[in-house]
């Protein structure tokens, strides 16, 4: 099983998500889990040498042929960080996922991005987004939901701005994060008939 997370752009949350999905599949007892960080950046991957994650090997793959490989070869569950802007890499990967995570933020020029993204994943591979660092109870997050609902986009998490997971490797990972992308983890790996 591997879960890509992608957008075309950065700085919406796609390292965080991606640690934080694969810290959710080894708590639900997936062995082995891989954090595949194909960003040439290595986000990842100084995230978890910094501050490992029990039961998540590492696996750095930041070209088209790497990514490809890691994806093939690795057994268990794979999660993907995607780099912004290789759109090789991103395809790559997302060619093959089982399932691909959209991290987002609420309002702005996200919606236009997100869409770009989607337009890479084949139409058969199940994906839903993510929107992180969001201000519960405001109007952007309200016609955020509004707009991938209206889409047939579905809305497979929101990660309140209040958790503080874009802390990074300098924090734990927190608790109401793990919780949000267990559910996360558990809708982008649902079996579809």
């Amino acid at each position: 099983m591997n879960i890509v997370v992608s957008n075309v752009k950065g700085g919406v949350g796609k390292t965080t998500t991606a640690v934080y999905l694969a810290a959710a599949a080894a708590a639900r007892g997936h062995d082995p889990v891989w954090l595949i960080d194909a960003d040439r950046q290595a986000s990842s991957a100084e995230w978890l040498e910094e501050r490992p994650v029990e039961g998540v090997e590492l696996v750095e793959a930041p070209s088209e042929r790497t990514v490809a490989r890691s994806m093939e070869r690795h057994g268990g569950v794979g999660v993907v960080d995607t780099p912004p802007g290789d759109e090789r890499i991103v395809r790559a990967a997302i060619e093959r996922a089982d399932a691909v995570v959209i991290p987002t933020r609420a309002g702005g020029v996200e919606f236009t991005r997100v869409v770009a993204t989607i337009a890479m994943i084949p139409r058969a591979t199940p994906h839903g987004v993510v929107v992180c660092a969001a201000r519960l109870g405001t109007k952007d997050l309200d016609e955020t939901i509004a707009w991938w609902t209206g889409q047939d986009v579905p809305v497979w998490g929101i990660v309140p701005e209040r958790v503080g997971i874009a802390s990074g490797p300098d924090a734990r990972l927190h608790p109401e994060g793990l919780d949000i992308y267990r559910s996360v983890f558990k809708k982008a790996t649902r079996k579809r008939s």
